[in-house]
């Protein structure tokens, strides 16, 4: 297995290439993706300042280099743009998600500049309705989102985690908005994208799971006993159209079954149990110890069981495990054993965290300009994909990942987490960053 000393490495070197990206043209912003052959866009993209594909991204990562080095001054200058540009700007902005709007920019803020966050909830705030927030996304939506990645929930996780006087009236106004929607299934509860999406993705990206966490994680903060008991239902629900086979817990990517070609169960962090651990880690932190019998820690064991008995990060066959990224690949997989080792203290789990960094060492594309990861994409004609450069689907999310591997194997099982919206709960409370500085 690789040690500390390579897993840091090669995040710098990813880490260099992703800076040799960064532009600037009304503060920085960077290409999602670079053609390997070909120049490389020439202006931002409408979403230059997300979070999962854009410059709030880096902020996660910066605030992971910080942990064991000091920022040079090229490093500390864009951190200080980046505060500059979002601060500026989230008071005319009205896209609210986690993905690409305010609540992504409320994650980005604290870690670079706690306190500056203050100014997206702000906004938020004035924004909200009462049926949640208004989407900017183009989607044939009759109503507000609900997920986590583009909707309310995402939302009401930024304003828990960030807390401060608007957290208690967004968490309240999104949770309510949250249970009006709920659709009743024979055992609990279910939330599609938006009222009327055709299809469920139950998973904690863009339904069910991810509702229900947010819900238990501001049922917990508030006080309400309503959020939390829909929390429950919504993990009946999912308990149902689950799968407790073989000692592991799974759900569908998709109901009905989806009619686009991918595999009816994936095993990342948007449509998987590397997901579901965070809502077992939610509703432990609720109170809740058992759903339908089923003690919430076993469920949470079972999920893990159920990534690692997959056979990820191997490739075993065209459309299984193609990616190595945050969102649906390795690199979410990495950071959910370390956030479950860390907060459990088990060496298995850490062993298991470095077989999915050595994974990200042997399919880094090296040269002189540092390193990057290129995803596949079975369906299409040329299925090796350009690299990216961002959180969730790029460079800048794998190097956070390594270079918190390298730090956890240094410090041992009591690093420092830079914790975030999506995943603070799963965490000790003593280890996160913004609980500690």
């Amino acid at each position: 297995m690789g040690e500390a000393a390579e897993y840091r490495e090669t995040g710098e070197a990813a880490w260099s290439w992703v800076l040799a990206q960064v532009r600037g043209d009304d503060g920085p912003w960077l290409p999602e993706t670079v053609p390997v052959d070909g120049d490389a866009p020439s202006a931002p993209s409408a979403d230059r300042d997300g979070l999962y594909g854009g410059l709030a991204g880096l902020a996660p990562l910066l605030a992971e280099i910080a942990r064991y080095r000091p920022l040079t001054d090229a490093e500390r200058a864009l951190a200080d743009a980046i505060v500059a540009r979002l601060a500026a700007t989230a008071p005319e902005r009205t896209e609210p998600s986690w993905a690409d709007g305010l609540a992504g920019h409320v994650a980005a803020l604290r870690l670079l500049e706690p306190g500056r966050e203050q100014v997206a909830l702000r906004r938020l705030a004035d924004l909200r309705t009462p049926e949640g927030w208004p989407t900017t996304f183009e989607v044939d939506a009759t109503g507000p989102l609900t997920d986590m990645i583009m909707g309310t929930a995402g939302v009401v996780l930024a304003a828990a985690w960030a807390g401060g006087p608007y957290a208690a009236g967004l968490m309240t106004t999104g949770g309510e908005a949250l249970l009006r929607v709920a659709e009743e299934t024979d055992a609990g509860l279910d939330w599609r994208m938006w009222p009327g999406y055709p299809a469920s993705t139950p998973n904690f990206a863009h339904g069910t799971a991810g509702v229900s966490a947010a819900l238990a994680v501001a049922g917990t903060a508030l006080g309400r006993d309503d959020f939390v008991t829909a929390a429950v239902r919504g993990t009946r629900h999912l308990l149902a159209v689950g799968s407790l086979a073989d000692d592991a817990f799974v759900v569908p990517h998709t109901l009905p079954y989806s009619t686009r070609d991918v595999e009816p169960v994936t095993y990342g962090w948007c449509h998987g149990p590397t997901g579901l651990t965070y809502l077992c880690t939610a509703l432990a932190r609720a109170g809740v110890t058992a759903v339908d019998g089923h003690p919430v820690a076993e469920l949470r064991t079972r999920c893990v069981r159920a990534v690692l008995d997959s056979g990820l990060p191997r490739r075993l066959r065209p459309g299984f495990w193609d990616n190595d990224g945050r969102c649906c690949g390795t690199a979410g997989v990495g950071d959910m054993l370390l956030d479950t080792a860390q907060d459990t203290g088990s060496a298995d789990l850490l062993v298991a965290a470095r077989t999915m960094g050595d994974a990200l060492l042997d399919r880094a594309v090296r040269d002189e300009a540092g390193a990057r990861w290129r995803f596949v994409e079975h369906r299409i004609d040329e299925p090796l994909l350009p690299p990216g450069t961002s959180w969730m689907q790029g460079a800048a999310g794998i190097a956070a990942f390594l270079f918190r591997l390298s730090r956890v194997l240094d410090d041992g099982e009591t690093a420092t987490v830079v914790d975030r919206p999506e995943q603070w709960w799963a965490v000790p409370d003593a280890l996160r960053l913004t609980r500690t500085r």
